[in-house]
């Protein structure tokens, strides 16, 4: 049996507990998951690597999942334009089933190989691209569709599941995994699996963006002024980098087209 589909001794009454002693329970196990990502570092950095290569060289990175996996990658997908200024076409996020599968459950389409084939050969993915393809129990189909479809064309392949010798794996030239374990309520991946996976794509994009020049020193040099906010994000790192007052660096940013590299260069 996968580790995901077994029972978690630590919460088999937890229909019984008082609600302190549940959420105390959910959190510790909510540690294990980051003990899991901490175990598997090597197999990130080995994926950040690569991935920073192929996307200096112009490649893109693709994630694809059913599910929560999918729900997660499209959201790590869709905060690299706003927090790095990257393009929305640059790191892609596919959930099976398509958009509506974000807000909507739709468990069946994880069984459907050809469509993870389909959904990346709407992207004409190339041999410059990185897919990684993202399940918790590593069993979709989709997902294993995808990769598959990923070698043959000769893109990077990388499988991200918490459980080993899975098809996805198997699928793959690379492999993440997050051994979480058993969890909190038994096969709902939604919880510990889950909270690896959002930590590792984070890890992944931010990395891969530092290593690629989004990132000076730890801010964030290439944020786009699409709100107040940001705005004042940006202002506060020119003031930081060029020593100066907001006034001043407000000013530098709109001779500069509210674009930091430029404005600090001055």
């Amino acid at each position: 049996m996968l580790k995901t589909e077994m029972r978690n001794e630590a919460s088999r009454h937890i229909d019984q507990m008082d609600t302190l002693s549940m959420l105390r329970l959910m959190n510790e196990e909510n540690r294990n998951a980051c003990n899991a990502v901490e175990a598997a570092t090597e197999e990130i950095a080995h994926v950040c690597d690569i991935t920073a290569e192929r996307m200096a060289k112009g490649g893109r990175l693709f994630y694809i999942g059913a599910g929560t996996s999918g729900r997660l990658g499209v959201m790590d997908a869709a905060e690299c334009p706003p927090t790095f200024g990257v393009s929305r076409d640059q790191v892609i996020g596919i959930i099976a089933g398509g958009e509506k599968c974000m807000v909507q459950a739709a468990e069946a389409e994880e069984d459907n190989a050809a469509e993870g084939e389909n959904d990346l050969k709407k992207h004409k993915l190339c041999d410059k691209d990185i897919v990684i393809g993202i399940s918790a129990s590593g069993s979709a189909a989709y997902v294993a569709g995808a990769l598959e479809y990923a070698n043959r064309v000769g893109a990077v392949s990388v499988s991200l599941s918490s459980n080993r010798e899975t098809p996805i794996e198997k699928a793959a030239q690379f492999s993440i995994v997050a051994d979480t374990g058993a969890e909190v309520i038994t096969g709902s991946t939604r919880m510990k699996s889950g909270t690896a996976q959002k930590l590792i794509l984070n890890m992944i994009s931010t990395s891969v963006m530092i290593k690629t020049g989004k990132v000076y020193e730890n801010m964030m040099i290439n944020l786009k002024p699409s709100n107040k906010k940001l705005k004042e994000r940006m202002i506060r790192i020119v003031c930081e980098i060029k020593t100066c007052n907001a006034k001043t660096a407000e000013a530098l940013l709109e001779a500069h087209e509210w674009n930091i590299r430029n404005a600090v260069q001055e």
